[in-house]
């Protein structure tokens, strides 16, 4: 184990750049021209979580005018004098390692790969070089050690025999054995689907997504408001004092310390951490969007086979007049009306981690994966009128892929073919190359004509057709010809003919 200190997460690189590499803390902070985080999905979110933790302690406006004023490089400053503040508090080894209890030290030591979601232990099958474990640099650990507070899946893993806070029952079943690790509160059952506003920069994406006190007051979920960053004043145990403090704030939420965690030469000490309340609850991070409309309260996951573009309307549905609005994300809601007049640019993005579960196990396997996506936002338009427009747009969409989902059944069924499958595929087709002009939807929004987006969403639902149901054949033919997708209804505003 390491005694010395050596590793500080804000002189050391660490942070995954696109089109740079790895940066510090100070560097994210020292230089406006870094565009956005790197690395996968979860880490992106992990990541974004974090440094928005060290700004909301760094300089919390009190009102919207007060963020207005303080801008991005305001905000830089502010943060710059925080870490110096804090540099103390940020080594990855010692007495205090960041993020990390020492007291967990008896807890049984995993392998790292056993903790990262897209590596292949046990009996899992390897598909890619990536999925194989490899040895952990410095770097790699502290990038770890942020992922693994709200984002640590669960399972056996966690070694829930280590009590950190006396009589806490939290860690136990009904037999009074330990117990598996809850999910963390970031990824929950399924693998929820996190958004956040993103700049033409890092440090622009950071200002843009800074709630104000008025805003934590408003949101009326966190009681304790904004709270105290973690590393300032680190919990005892799973439900002391400061544990329960975190349970109530907004800082609980970015930086979750679901799991209690030491670093290790061969792995690290792993168990289940501070249990934080869920979306049925009436709790949640506020990048996750949660639908309250109906009897019962639903999330937002991702969905591998459900692109995040293709959820946009629900994450957008603050636009609406409508008392019945779908989901609600407040970082979005919050931040997206107040930015729009103060940039020249602007950005949905959406992503996360599709996890699937068995007997309290949580693990990623089939057709799980990462997902993400990113969405530029009309400006100069954006507002109730355009939000109408493209949900209309968005919902013809949905009828064009049942059509062809329904075309391609009929198709098969006739031939006394095996359908269903390739009624999916042909629909998933269609979504993939509509998925190309997403952005052209998006654009086109701003006017009322949809004549050419129209025909061209046409073309691609044939052209899904057409991949799936041949027409080599007399027999085929016929069959292609008498359910081939009839699309009059949803051209009838264009002048071409189908």
């Amino acid at each position: 184990m390491h005694t010395e200190k050596y590793f500080n997460l804000i002189d050391e690189p660490w942070i995954p750049i696109v089109d740079v590499g790895r940066v510090s803390l100070k560097q994210i902070f020292l230089e406006p021209s870094y565009r956005a985080i790197g690395g996968n999905p979860v880490q992106k979110i992990a990541l974004t979580k974090l440094l928005l933790a060290i700004a909301q302690a760094a300089s919390t406006p009190e009102t919207n005018e007060a963020w207005q004023n303080l801008r991005p490089e305001g905000l830089a400053k502010k943060c710059l004098l925080y870490l110096e503040q804090w540099h103390s508090q940020f080594y990855l080894y010692g007495d205090a390692p960041f993020l990390q209890m020492p007291a967990i030290k008896p807890a049984f030591v995993q392998k790292f790969g056993a903790v990262l979601t897209e590596i292949s232990t046990g009996n899992t099958t390897v598909l890619t070089q990536s999925q194989v474990e490899k040895s952990l640099s410095d770097a790699d650990r502290a990038l770890l050690i942020v992922q693994l507070m709200g984002f640590g899946l669960g399972g056996k893993k966690t070694d829930n025999s280590i009590v950190l806070t006396k009589e806490y029952q939290g860690k136990c079943n009904e037999k009074g054995k330990p117990s598996t690790g809850k999910p963390g509160p970031s990824i929950g059952f399924l693998g929820f689907l996190h958004s956040f506003l993103q700049g033409s920069s890092l440090q622009e994406t950071l200002w843009l997504n800074l709630f104000t006190q008025q805003q934590i007051a408003d949101i009326g979920i966190y009681p304790a408001g904004l709270g105290i960053a973690p590393w300032q004043q680190m919990p005892e145990g799973e439900s002391c004092e400061n544990a329960e403090m975190l349970k109530l704030s907004l800082m609980g939420r970015l930086v979750p310390l679901s799991r209690f965690c030491l670093l290790n030469e061969h792995g690290i000490h792993y168990s289940e951490g501070i249990s934080h309340l869920g979306y049925k609850e009436g709790v949640v991070d506020p990048s996750i969007a949660v639908d309250r409309s109906g009897k019962e309260t639903k999330a937002l996951w991702t969905d591998p086979e459900k692109r995040p573009w293709r959820q946009l309307t629900a994450l957008l549905s603050f636009l609406s007049s409508s008392d019945n609005r779908g989901a609600d994300c407040f970082q979005l809601r919050l931040t997206t009306n107040r930015a729009i007049p103060l940039v020249r640019s602007l950005e949905i993005w959406s992503g996360g981690l599709r996890v699937s579960s068995n007997a309290g196990e949580q693990f990623v396997s089939g057709s799980d994966d990462f997902v993400e996506s990113s969405i530029q936002l009309p400006i100069n338009s954006f507002g109730e009128k355009w939000f109408s427009h493209f949900q209309t747009e968005m919902n013809e969409l949905d009828k064009l892929s049942k059509i062809i989902y329904g075309s391609t059944l009929s198709y098969f069924k006739s031939q006394n073919m095996e359908a269903k499958g390739q009624a999916s595929m042909a629909s998933n087709l269609f979504w993939q190359l509509s998925e190309r002009k997403f952005q052209a939807l998006i654009d086109m929004c701003t006017n009322v004509d949809s004549t050419k987006i129209r025909t061209l969403f046409a073309q691609f639902a044939y052209k899904a057709y057409d991949t799936h149901c041949s027409s080599d054949t007399s027999r085929q033919l016929d069959a292609w010809a008498k359910h081939r997708p009839n699309l009059g209804v949803y051209l009838k505003n264009t002048n071409q003919e189908r």
